[in-house]
């Protein structure tokens, strides 16, 4: 077990079926945090188990059950500290043309829903007497974008943009916002061997290469972004709010 720095604390991590979203609710709990986790696929709830750990299948773009999900948790567990707002979608492809429904889907999952969840669960993370604290999970394409990525890397922009404002207007009641930026985790479901071959390849080199081809050469792992989330949302932190890091060993891009 980690040291307990979130002992006592009610958390919630949206997208938490896998990749960052799981490794972080896992992380969290073995900090000592009572963690649910939603996430749209059945999954989750054998993949979130154990000694306070759970999961629970919630869509977040629909508003009534992503707001029964929180005051679940509330009711169930008498309150709630920290939430994580990880949830969202990414389709490769997506150009300033792309279809309708494309485009307003990656509106309605990354950043409608989040400001719902953001909605939902402020009312008791002002009651909260344990250092309150809401992360976002962002992205390195809110400063870097590129090619076919416009709808997600707009609605990151537009996700870092929604936490700056509510560093602002709740920075009097004591809950934190920070913001984190990922960049390149390839130990998800989405990335396949065979995917990484692929832009490996586009690229001119190896998976290794490809997979740390960053300034410090470093690669960003799943566990490794919840070990920031842990952190970020614990007392180290405790005088920081407004707050944008990157995970991303280093973009030029972004330096």
């Amino acid at each position: 077990m980690s040291e307990q720095i979130h002992a006592n604390k009610i958390a919630i991590v949206t997208g938490a079926c896998g990749g960052i979203g799981r490794a972080t609710a896992e992380r969290l709990r073995n900090d000592g945090a009572t963690v649910v986790g939603l996430d749209i696929n059945p999954d989750v709830v054998t993949n979130l188990t154990g000694e306070r750990l759970s999961g629970a299948v919630c869509d977040i773009s629909d508003d009534a059950a992503l707001k029964a999900a929180v005051d679940k948790v509330i009711a169930d567990h008498g309150g709630l500290d920290l939430i994580v707002a990880n949830a969202g979608i990414f389709k490769s492809g997506e150009y300033i043309d792309a279809e309708t429904d494309s485009w307003d889907l990656h509106l309605k999952i990354n950043l409608t829903a989040t400001q719902r969840f953001l909605k939902y669960s402020i009312p008791a993370l002002k009651k909260s007497d344990k250092q309150p604290s809401i992360i976002i999970i962002g992205s390195r394409n809110f400063a870097a974008p590129g090619p076919g990525a416009s709808a997600y890397s707009v609605t990151k922009a537009g996700v870092t943009q929604l936490a700056r404002v509510a560093a602002l207007e709740l920075a009097e009641f004591g809950v934190r916002v920070n913001v984190l930026h990922p960049d390149a985790v390839f130990d998800t479901e989405i990335w396949t061997q065979e995917a990484l071959e692929k832009s490996a390849k586009r690229y001119g080199m190896t998976v290794e290469e490809y997979k740390t081809k960053n300034l410090l050469h470093a690669e960003i792992t799943s566990p490794g972004v919840a070990a920031m989330v842990s952190t970020v949302a614990g007392p180290v932190f405790y005088a920081t709010t407004g707050a944008q890091i990157p995970i991303d060993g280093g973009n030029d891009r972004v330096i």
